[in-house]
């Protein structure tokens, strides 16, 4: 329970991006229309992935509400704490189920068709977006309190200088026990058994670097899809 509790707060103490996710909300409604167009249309030539189409795009529906709960949740509340756990994991889970569905079974098939290349490449970007945005470790989010070097004499403070404090669970230099006091150990990240806790902002940005050079070359600059591509890209970076 305290292993929960811990958790909960370190994921609530550093409030969400919600000009990320605002942008991030926006950019799915056009995401899940054109694709049920598109499953739709795939119905017949190509039946198996039209079903898979129409997997993500329930998946997609699903993962929307919980980022809008996510959004008014962005800050601890302490009388909602199993909920935020629950909710916490559900995203994890989500765009795990999406990726893996895309990853392994739709991006095989979708070689020539344009447009769904184009959207599919995208919501692939997407869910790693959510990674980084709710799993990354370490933290993209900074705390309440940064941590300033001090700024040379007769000069302003160096703004490259700020940096997010340290994560309370990686832990840092280990000191010598007084006597008769054991190790603790440290608590891993809630969803671990979900999905690994790594930093996932390396893939993410090549994802995004993909879908929008397909983007670029697929669509024509008015096309809802590339707009998309751009907002989330733009959002993301």
């Amino acid at each position: 329970m305290n292993r929960d509790m811990a958790n909960i707060k370190l994921f609530h103490a550093q409030e969400l991006n919600t000009c990320d996710l605002g942008f991030l909300m926006a950019s799915s409604e056009v995401d899940q229309k054109y694709l049920g167009e598109f499953a739709k249309q795939t119905q017949i030539p190509a039946p198996y992935l039209s079903s898979f189409l129409y997997k993500v795009l329930g998946l997609s529906v699903l993962l929307s509400k919980k980022l809008i709960r996510a959004r008014r949740l962005r800050k601890l509340d302490t009388t909602r704490d199993t909920k935020s756990l629950q909710l916490y994991h559900h995203i994890i889970w989500l765009a795990r189920e999406g990726l893996s569905m895309i990853e392994q079974f739709i991006i095989p098939m979708v070689p020539d068709r344009t447009g769904l290349k184009v959207l599919v490449y995208k919501l692939r970007a997407s869910f790693y977006h959510i990674f980084v945005l709710f799993h990354n470790q370490p933290s993209v989010h900074q705390t309440a309190i940064p941590s300033f070097s001090t700024p040379s004499k007769g000069k302003g403070a160096d703004r490259t200088s700020i940096r997010s404090s340290p994560n309370p669970l990686e832990g840092g230099p280990v000191q010598p026990l007084p006597p008769g006091l054991s190790p603790v150990s440290i608590p891993k990240p809630s969803a671990a058994f979900l999905l690994p806790a790594t930093d996932y902002i390396p893939t993410a940005t090549h994802c995004f670097t993909e879908a929008s050079a397909l983007a670029d070359a697929l669509l024509s600059g008015s096309n809802p899809v590339r707009l998309s591509v751009k907002i989330e890209f733009a959002a993301y970076l």
